[in-house]
């Protein structure tokens, strides 16, 4: 496979900072919102809003993570386990951010929602995708996007945004 840096770090810093921003600046009542990270990819972009939260409002959001597996439509395409959904704390009425590294055909997220549900009944559900492949097989539209990235169905979009060397790569 061909690896190919569609952003570089300094491009994919400035992406990451106006995508958050565009979040804190959104008007959600951040006292009465719970952000969620679909693994694997959304879980550190969630952990870097969270961060962004309490440094701008002091407001310490609780955060959680799916693992939305066994919710998948698609059942040969991913390994089921079930095992890793991490939400310990009550959604009811809350507003909730639900993150994810990039969307493509819609089916992560509307999984996720799934998920989520079994949990409670949030007031609000909020979509934050750092990249947009484009490509949606359902009618799922991010209310955050960090950027929007013309790819083939078959190409894979890798997104690094912990390391020292931020990227952004097409395989």
């Amino acid at each position: 496979m061909k690896k190919k840096i569609i952003f570089d770090d300094k491009e994919t810093a400035l992406i990451l900072n106006n995508f958050i921003s565009g979040i804190l600046n959104s008007g959600i009542k951040f006292d009465n919102a719970v952000i969620i990270g679909i693994k694997n990819g959304g879980v550190p972009i969630a952990g870097l809003i969270k961060k962004a939260v309490r440094e701008r409002f002091n407001i310490d959001c609780k955060i959680g993570y799916i693992d939305m597996t066994l919710y998948r439509d698609d059942p040969f395409s991913v390994k089921k386990s079930g095992e890793s959904t991490e939400l310990a704390f009550d959604i009811d009425d809350k507003e909730v951010i639900l993150v994810d590294d990039v969307i493509n055909s819609g089916r992560t997220v509307r999984a996720s929602i799934d998920e989520i549900f079994d949990f409670g009944r949030p007031g609000k559900i909020k979509l934050a995708v750092f990249i947009d492949k484009g490509g949606r097989e359902l009618p799922i539209c991010p209310d955050f996007t960090g950027k929007k990235v013309k790819a083939d169905k078959k190409e894979i979009i890798n997104v690094n945004v912990l390391s020292k060397k931020k990227f952004v790569e097409k395989i």
